[in-house]
């Protein structure tokens, strides 16, 4: 029998490179697994920055899954760095601000866009999508155009999926520019505050917490966030007080009822957070990142390991990020 001997100088080891990241990302848009595409695109990003069809490829994921915004800011930086030798970026983005009811800017880079390629890829698309707006009658295109409350809608879905994915930066940016278009908006300024504290500038965001609750001292958000940054930074008798207030309380809107939900997991309430869970209704929250991690987390430690289970295991296949999580019957 021959015994294979290895020579430990002479193999090379895999190093994934900016282009297999890039292939499998663009294999799993073609699977329609959105989460996962994203995941590796952002990977082929970090490693070769400077390729823009990286983050052309990133924006029709965007685009596909309703992130419109996040789509264009993609598109515009490409723009910025690489100027008119990318030309699609003007018909991708025209295709974005016409799914935002945006006629106006959809047509200007419609023009920009055939302009600068009048043959090219997008050509007929392009051509299409300009006739059908030139078609619509002004008081129609009044009809189509978002009102304020429909515009901070596909705001909020856009700020929603960069949180849920951890992409601070991305989340502080489009909330930055939100709280300049909708000052009265509230969760905004709790949204970017949890943002800040989870991109590294924690006690920015504490001191932002506390100020406002100073000045309304019943605004749930500022409890839900406080107990949250408690928890992490392990200063749990601070935390006591806001748990006691979110006990106290029963949101009507749905979003706030999963945040008190998450806030009572997060600090091992397990009993009441499930119960919490239970009320919600909306199929749109259970499909939430924030619900299925701490809603299967509660669920173990309630006594429940099947629930929990299954919680998870829908969790991973919604947000494959969560497998570089382990199950709370492991690290519990």
């Amino acid at each position: 029998m021959t015994t294979l001997v290895k020579d430990e100088s002479n193999v090379i080891p895999f190093v994934p490179n900016s282009s297999f990241y890039f292939s499998y990302g663009v294999q799993a848009f073609q699977k329609r697994s959105f989460d996962r595409a994203v995941r590796w695109l952002k990977k082929a990003i970090e490693i070769n920055e400077n390729e823009p069809l990286y983050k052309c490829q990133l924006s029709v994921v965007y685009t596909e899954v309703g992130s419109y915004h996040a789509a264009n800011q993609l598109l515009n930086e490409v723009l910025r760095e690489k100027g008119d030798t990318y030309p699609d970026c003007y018909y991708l983005m025209a295709n974005n601000y016409a799914h935002l009811g945006l006629f106006q800017d959809a047509s200007r880079y419609l023009d920009t866009y055939m302009e600068r390629d009048p043959e090219g890829e997008f050509k007929e698309a392009a051509e299409q999508l300009k006739e059908m707006i030139d078609s619509l009658e002004p008081e129609e295109k009044e009809d189509f155009q978002f009102d304020e409350e429909d515009e901070l809608l596909v705001y909020q879905e856009t700020v929603h999926y960069h949180l849920e994915h951890h992409e601070w930066e991305e989340a502080l940016a489009l909330l930055e520019e939100m709280m300049n278009l909708f000052p009265t908006f509230p969760l905004t300024n709790h949204q970017y505050a949890y943002a800040l504290f989870h991109s590294g500038n924690r006690e920015a965001a504490v001191d932002m917490e506390r100020e406002w609750l100073e000045e309304t001292p019943e605004d749930i958000l500022c409890h839900i966030n406080l107990v949250t940054f408690y928890v992490e930074m392990n200063q749990f008798e601070l935390m006591k007080h806001h748990i006691f207030q979110l006990k106290n309380v029963y949101p009507m809107h749905e979003e706030q009822q999963l945040a008190v939900a998450v806030a009572l997991t997060r600090a091992g309430e397990y009993t009441e957070a499930v119960d919490r869970f239970r009320m919600l209704g909306k199929k749109a929250v259970k499909n939430r990142y924030q619900y299925l991690k701490w809603y299967s987390i509660a669920s173990f430690y309630c006594g429940d390991p099947f629930k929990s289970e299954e919680l998870w295991k829908r969790g991973t296949q919604r947000f494959p990020e969560l497998t570089d999580s382990d199950g709370p019957w492991i690290t519990g």
